[in-house]
């Protein structure tokens, strides 16, 4: 009898303790749900991002021509423009030629494709979408020679949607059997059906590969800075080429400013030429000056014992604009810091290919920041939110302008100008965000390279996301 009841009891606490350990374990499961993140679930996010790995199944070609594209701009630009053109040609079933890059541009890199791109990986990788060949048939060729075949040169529109490619672009494509599109940057629309959207997607951050050479040197800088600690790479766009083109000489001699000038002037392709540098700073439109990029910095809260990776070219005034800043922030590196001088030897006049080695930098780097909003900041941007909305500080560099003149002219002391500083940019992160669209005003809306939502999250999901204000 005592024998039973102890087994009685035995059992009663085996039950007891089960479940308790089982509410126990949904407890600390509901804890941990709750304490997740709630910006992107995590079922929602791998679901989404499966559907765009392959995004179409094998088709049948029923060829309405082929497309030849010039690429221009530098490395980002293309880049972008290379995944329109793909879209484009699935949308028209049109075979695509293998890019041209700009080799005219003001950087006058000769590098083509296969210098910069793996074009192996790319032709397979979007097999199953579009066919892409590395130039046209001899046959093609032969017709041309003959005349049953022309090659129809053009400018497609700007910010233009599929209905214009379907309904202008299709009939000339049948018409003359080989289109050449001279200029492939934003010539199609930030909103396009969804299926387009994932293409652009799996072209850019899957078939855009770069070759294994610059892959491993991007490597090794990259896991170079990871072995010495967290780093940040700066995107300090203080290069003569973008002063010149943007006309901004804040913290410039009198002599330089000329320089400036008379190089804005020489590329005719430049069509702003008069510029009143004072306006468009205060209007935010120029980069940030090395001095200002020291303060913005401070007043972040990053101290001087951070790493800094500086990607960009040369940088204008040299070491005497540089000196503020390496004064304040002794870990700043450069991948000519980095790498050895026989590792770098293969890349000598090539800027494309250096900014290749910036590009994988920057999207691996634990904060991104530039100093100009142009294409590089936009493509890394909209990058590092594919890849799991890295931090990316987007300065309104209108409020930096105006609260650094208000600090220089001591109107505010430094407490109150670094917590202006943090509190205009605390949405301002590679948070995520709902891409605004404007009606009529393509060219005024969020950059779809910048925000890719439509391969971020469900469709469900999208419409909780705040508007963005970067």
């Amino acid at each position: 009898m005592l024998r039973r009841s102890r087994m009685q009891v035995w059992v009663i606490w085996a039950s007891t303790s089960t479940l308790l350990c089982i509410c126990l374990i949904q407890l600390c499961t509901l804890k941990e749900e709750q304490w997740q993140p709630q910006l992107v679930p995590q079922n929602s996010w791998a679901s989404c991002k499966r559907a765009f790995i392959n995004p179409s199944p094998q088709r049948d070609y029923m060829n309405n021509g082929y497309l030849m594209v010039s690429c221009n701009g530098g490395l980002n630009q293309m880049r972008t423009g290379i995944c329109d053109m793909v879209a484009i040609a699935k949308l028209l079933n049109m075979t695509l030629v293998l890019p041209e890059l700009d080799h005219t541009s003001f950087w006058a890199d000769p590098s083509d494709f296969g210098d910069i791109f793996d074009t192996g990986h790319f032709i397979a990788s979007l097999r199953s979408s579009v066919q892409i060949v590395h130039e046209l048939p001899r046959t093609v060729l032969k017709n041309i020679q003959e005349g049953s075949l022309a090659v129809y040169y053009m400018h497609p529109g700007s910010w233009s949607n599929e209905s214009y490619y379907l309904n202008q672009i299709l009939p000339l494509a049948q018409s003359y059997g080989v289109l050449h599109f001279n200029k492939t940057d934003t010539r199609l629309a930030n909103s396009v059906p969804l299926d387009m959207q994932l293409l652009r997607c799996h072209v850019n951050y899957h078939a855009l590969r770069f070759t294994p050479h610059i892959e491993k040197l991007g490597r090794k800088l990259v896991q170079t800075l990871q072995a010495r600690g967290t780093f940040m790479v700066l995107h300090l766009r203080y290069e003569m080429d973008m002063l010149a083109f943007s006309g901004c000489t804040n913290g410039c001699t009198a002599e330089e400013a000329d320089d400036l000038t008379r190089m804005r002037y020489a590329y005719t392709w430049w069509k702003e030429k008069v510029i009143v540098s004072e306006e468009k700073r205060k209007d935010g439109l120029c980069p940030l000056t090395p001095e200002e990029t020291v303060l913005v910095l401070r007043g972040l809260g990053y101290d001087s014992k951070t790493q800094i990776y500086i990607a960009a070219g040369e940088i204008y005034g040299s070491e005497r604009r540089m000196a503020k800043l390496r004064a304040a922030f002794p870990n700043v590196v450069r991948k000519e810091m980095l790498l050895t001088p026989e590792e770098l030897k293969p890349f000598r006049n090539r800027s494309t290919q250096l900014a290749a080695l910036d590009y994988m930098v920057s999207v691996a780097s634990n904060v991104f920041i530039p100093t100009y909003y142009g294409n590089m900041a936009k493509v890394v941007e909209g990058h590092r939110r594919y890849m799991g909305f890295r931090k990316t500080i987007i300065l309104d560099h209108r409020e930096i302008v105006n609260l650094v003149d208000q600090y220089m002219n001591k109107t505010i002391n430094w407490e109150n100008f670094s917590i202006a500083i943090q509190q205009s940019h605390q949405n301002r992160m590679g948070i995520p965000t709902v891409r605004e669209v404007i009606p009529g005003q393509p060219k005024e809306e969020d950059y779809f390279y910048a925000n890719p939502q439509e391969c971020l999250c469900p469709e469900s999901y999208r419409n909780q996301l705040p508007i963005s204000s970067s």
